[in-house]
């Protein structure tokens, strides 16, 4: 069997016996494509050696690959071994004795209040596609749901009068997160706006055409917002994630109540932002230094 067919494979398992969101399975595409093309002409699972990973490795360090985009490649064929073997599609596992490289830990990037304010007054509210991204944006900044958490939500999902989400996270594990009476306000006029073409009756984003909203449409509206509102190209709707989490912090709220709003599964992964803000940093600083007083 080659490498392509078999891979084809546990895309397949994936999808249907994990339930892998359509993102997920893109990413997976483009790391076993980058796999294939490297292995070309010989493509057969029989031909892939530790020698071959070693070398796979090193092509990517001479295209300058980032560390994350070589540890994304390696989890990839990492998991595709484990599926295969498995399967019984291979005997033995070529990735057992390779070593990843260490992660760069890169630090959160995050806006200022007066930053979120200007990118809210971004939409043009003339129309039912304004009032939706004004309610998308409220939603990122008052919830910090993932982008496939948003394009995920369903009507049922909206509790109004409670103020309340229910949230699919990653790994179908779902959680309640409150939001605000602001951005529960702007869900229900674009909800009940007049030019809401609902050809999809259960999602609550829908694009033109009055289907689901996609995560790449998202994207490109933010992009097209931020030119031109003149702010940084480099914030994203994950950008607004992290905002808010290092907002709830500077306010006070504690980490174990960030860890829980944002669905993540370990507390370490929650501290990481109390290393961006420079005004935490000033507190800690003030607190810990005897000569700070």
């Amino acid at each position: 069997m080659d490498f392509a067919e078999a891979s084809a494979q546990f895309l397949h398992h994936l999808r249907l016996s994990k339930g892998a969101s359509e993102h997920t399975l893109r990413g997976y595409s483009i790391d076993f494509r980058s796999f294939l093309a490297f292995m070309q002409p010989e493509n057969s699972l029989s031909s892939i050696s530790k020698r071959l990973i070693r070398r796979y490795l090193a092509h990517l360090y001479e295209e300058k690959a980032s560390n994350r985009t070589v540890l994304r490649r390696l989890s990839a064929l990492r998991s595709f071994y484990k599926f295969a073997m498995r399967e019984k599609l291979v005997s033995e596992n070529p990735l057992e004795e390779i070593d990843s490289p260490k992660k760069e830990k890169r630090l959160p990037s995050f806006i200022t209040y007066d930053q979120v304010q200007v990118l809210l007054a971004q939409p043009d509210l003339s129309d039912y596609l304004g009032y939706r991204d004004r309610a998308i944006m409220e939603l990122f900044y008052s919830s910090g749901l993932r982008l496939s958490e948003l394009v995920g939500l369903d009507r049922k999902a909206f509790d109004e009068k409670n103020l309340l989400l229910t949230v699919h996270g990653k790994g179908k594990k779902m959680r309640k997160t409150p939001i605000t009476k602001t951005a529960a306000k702007w869900i229900s006029d674009s909800l009940n706006h007049p030019e809401r073409n609902e050809r999809d009756s259960q999602a609550i984003f829908l694009n033109k055409w009055g289907t689901r909203l996609s995560s790449r449409s998202v994207d490109r509206n933010f992009a097209a917002y931020l030119k031109a509102s003149g702010l940084s190209d480099r914030i994203t709707p994950h950008t607004i994630r992290h905002t808010i989490a290092t907002h709830w912090l500077e306010q006070g709220m504690d980490l174990k109540t960030i860890q829980l709003l944002l669905g993540h599964v370990s507390l370490a992964t929650t501290t990481i932002y109390t290393h961006v803000s420079p005004k935490l940093k000033r507190e800690v600083y003030e607190k810990a230094h005897p000569r700070a007083k």
